[in-house]
């Protein structure tokens, strides 16, 4: 295999604190590698020096393949609000457009419109301004693989993602014959999408062939290997240090290569690897708990025309842990925000004909129901937005407890550091200090995962499955929720939460039996074949609080629904085909590509309702 790159004595400091020095590594053609390092070493510096938006302080020599493309995805986008999500990705294009000739600029463009579509953006003329986060990380991303680039640079690409589009990226990655340099804190996306894993520790590279589980046993072993011969040279210390005590007699000139070689000694004994990671230990435990968490009946939250809680009754537990999941705008962190009470009288409306007769401009929302909390309750909210940190303060202005930050990593020369000059990840691991401290009963976390490196979401893991108190997590991290969540509330969309008992991972494999048995009998039908009844063999043991059977109705509309799925599986396989043809004209590839889009929301919302009705 050719090398793409080759980096030879690169450098990166920021003031007195140096990142990494004199580093060098090759990645050959294919190679699908991870870069793991804790917050703050380095990790974005170093990409952005390969890809040129920044540069190395030692200069040093960063050698790529000769006419290769290269594509880089940053955390943060670039765009202009006012435009719409095609016409920002052509025009953000242009210089690698203004190289390609007409015909290739519409595969170009073709191919934006097929990715779009997959990550479910069916409306190209949607202006920037009124995308979601997660749905401007996916405009980013689909720029980048358009582009079918031959070597792509990611920082963090699943950041702000739903799991959906995750697990497209995932799939997508895992196939295609590129060659992949990334930052990623996701352990599943990481395990399934790369064959190499390379570690900046302590200013030094380190590279893993394999996945993610073979990383920890070969980064295990090379630890005790280095403490084992640090132990040798302890020994041999000892000893000289037993001669360099000895009576002045027996130091003689003839001797000064042991007095030197005593003092090589010391220093190479003092080198032992010691291991930093969070220490959450001293902060464990929380305020008593009593009976009541929250209890909630027939509450439901409207906001204009959009119903984001429907009819939803729950009483919370002790010591529960639920994950919450569901794709990009479906309601999750409002919910969070109702459960908790985090709004305010201008925000809510609760009487029903004061909300229809509301004057215009009145932007307060609708919420009808009950939300009782207990009086015991002491709610510790990790917001996906992060504090609002003065960036002006220091580290010790937000937590004045210096034995406390030192256990979270905040070391000495670090406590008058102001905020604006901390990582993404050191802000959000002060963030957590400061909820955690506080010894929550309930604990609420609203994306944790993002910007925190790998080791600190294991020692946070282990701290959660440990914490005594009622746990709820909106994550995107399958990892994180396979470990931490009992069961989960499924958010389905206009305002439908389903519970499901079991993990994540459970969870995806009930529904991808369904949909593998439903494209099966999709298939069936469009050969002439007796259809079969999609999903009824799925072990459907799962969702919980399940009616005794169907009525007559509700089997009618099982059976519609059957028919509609497979009608609408058919209908996509061929619009798809026709699109992929590159024979449709422009006005029909937009309507092609928008009735995808439909198909695919109406998909989902019926599959939802298969789901609740086959379980029963």
């Amino acid at each position: 295999m050719p090398s793409y790159l080759q980096i030879e004595d690169i450098s990166k400091s920021y003031g007195p604190k140096v990142l990494f020095e004199g580093i060098g590594f090759n990645i050959n053609e294919g190679d699908k590698m991870a870069l793991i390092a804790p917050n703050g070493t380095g990790k974005t510096s170093l990409l952005r020096i390969l890809a040129g938006k920044d540069r190395s302080d030692s200069g040093g020599k960063i050698t790529f393949l000769k006419n290769i493309r290269i594509a880089f995805l940053e955390q943060d986008y670039s765009f202009d609000p006012e435009k719409g999500i095609l016409e920002q990705i052509m025009d953000h294009s242009s210089g690698f457009l203004s190289d390609l000739g007409e015909e290739e600029v519409w595969q170009y463009e073709l191919r934006v419109k097929q990715f779009l579509t997959n990550f479910k953006l069916p409306d190209f003329s949607k202006k920037m301004k009124e995308l979601s986060g997660g749905e401007v990380k996916r405009v980013a991303i689909t720029e980048m693989l358009s582009s079918e680039a031959d070597f792509l640079i990611m920082d963090e690409p699943t950041n702000h993602l739903d799991i959906d589009a995750i697990e497209f990226l995932e799939n997508w990655l895992s196939r295609a014959r590129c060659t992949l340099l990334m930052v990623t804190h996701d352990r599943y996306f990481l395990d399934n999408v790369c064959n190499t894993i390379m570690e900046l520790d302590h200013g030094k590279l380190y590279i893993y062939k394999g996945d993610y589980r073979n990383y920890l046993e070969k980064r295990s072993e090379r630890i005790e290997n280095y403490n084992a011969e640090t132990d040798k040279v302890r020994n041999i210390l000892r000893r000289e240090l037993e001669w360099m005590r000895s009576t002045p007699q027996a130091r003689t000139g003839k001797a000064k290569y042991r007095i030197d070689a005593f003092h090589d000694l010391k220093d190479r004994a003092s080198r032992v690897y010691t291991e930093k990671t969070v220490s959450l230990r001293e902060v464990k435990g929380s305020a008593r708990l009593g009976t009541k968490i929250i209890n909630c009946k027939d509450v439901s939250f409207h906001y204009g025309d959009k119903c984001y809680l429907d009819h939803f009754t729950y009483n919370f537990q002790r010591y529960e842990r639920i994950g919450i999941v569901g794709r990009n705008g479906a309601g999750k962190s409002t919910f969070i925000n109702l459960m908790t009470g985090d709004y305010t009288p201008e925000m809510v409306c609760t009487d029903e004909k004061e909300y229809a007769s509301r004057p215009a401009g009145d932007t307060r929302g609708l919420l009808t129901g009950s939300i009782e909390r207990g009086e015991s309750l002491k709610i510790g909210y990790y917001r996906q937005t992060g504090i609002g940190f003065n960036p002006e303060d220091t580290v010790l202005d937000v937590v004045n407890d210096t034995w406390l930050l030192g256990k979270f990593l905040f070391t000495h020369d670090m406590l008058n550091s102001r905020i604006e000059k901390l990582s993404g990840g050191e802000k959000r691991r002060l963030y957590l200090l400061t909820i955690l401290k506080e010894k929550p009963n309930l604990l609420i976390l609203d994306e944790p995962t993002n910007d925190l490196d790998i080791v600190t979401l294991n020692i946070l893991e282990e701290y959660l499955m440990e914490f005594q108190g009622t746990l709820i997590t909106v994550s995107h991290d399958r990892h994180f929720l396979d470990r931490l969540a009992d069961h989960l509330f499924v958010f389905c969309g206009d305002g439908v939460i389903k519970d499901f008992t079991g993990s994540y991972s459970e969870y995806r494999a009930f529904i991808k039996d369904y949909e593998a048995s439903r494209k099966a009998a999709a298939q069936a039908a469009a050969s002439g074949g007796a259809a079969k009844n999609p999903g009824r063999d799925v072990d459907s043991s799962k969702p919980k609080d399940k009616p005794a059977k169907l009525t007559y109705k509700e089997k009618k509309e099982l059976e519609q629904l059957e028919k509609d799925l497979e009608s609408l599986a058919a209908e996509k396989a061929g619009l798809e085909e026709s699109i992929s043809s590159g024979n449709l004209p422009y006005g029909q590839l937009q309507k092609a590509s928008e009735r995808i889009g439909e198909i695919i929301a109406i998909t989902e919302e019926k599959e939802m309702r298969w789901l609740e009705l086959s379980c029963i």
